[in-house]
């Protein structure tokens, strides 16, 4: 696809219209563009108000952070996912873009080679759906995956618990409530 023909592309899509819209809107409020402003313009906050990701107000840059393979939980959740059943990449990243709604969607770039240090660690086994072709790598918990997501979880659970306290509390003094 030339660029012309990809810019015809992008003026038709459905989403590219919503998405205009939301960022004249918060540059009108702000009164700059939310690529520009000193908060937002870091990559983290990028896919927020970038035309090549879903709807907008979909991508939740604060759950990206958490999520982030830098934060913490991907590798915890990816752990999860597979002790419910076996699954390929594309598979983890499609349920955990169903789980958050939308809010956040990982990258190949991120989960497949958190696959392959998990792999390694011997916490997960990765198998060929057809060893001849090499489509498809399905990925399986291992006993000793079990073991470390059950030791995450009892680690990790009241630290999460914590955070979820403490940003419920910054939410309700940023939404007006007591001064200190």
């Amino acid at each position: 696809m030339d660029a012309q023909h990809a810019y015809e592309h992008h003026q038709t899509d459905q989403t590219y219209e919503p998405r205009r819209e939301w960022h004249k809107h918060f540059s009108a409020f702000l009164g700059i563009a939310p690529e520009k402003h000193w908060l937002f313009r870091g990559r983290r906050f990028k896919p927020w108000f970038s035309a090549s990701t879903g709807p907008p107000g979909l991508f939740n840059p604060f759950v990206a952070g958490v999520l982030s393979r830098g934060g913490g939980l991907l590798s915890l959740y990816i752990l999860h996912l597979l002790a419910q059943k076996p699954r390929h990449g594309n598979d983890l990243m499609k349920v955990i873009e169903q789980r958050t709604e939308g809010r956040w969607g990982s990258n190949p770039g991120a989960v497949y080679p958190l696959l392959s240090q998990l792999e390694e660690g011997g916490l997960l086994i990765g198998e060929w759906q057809d060893p001849e072709k090499r489509t498809r790598r399905i990925y399986k918990l291992t006993s000793l995956g079990s073991k470390e997501l059950d030791r995450l979880k009892q680690v990790i659970r009241p630290k999460l618990e914590e955070a979820i306290g403490v940003l419920q509390d910054l939410f309700q003094d940023l939404d007006g409530g007591e001064e200190a």
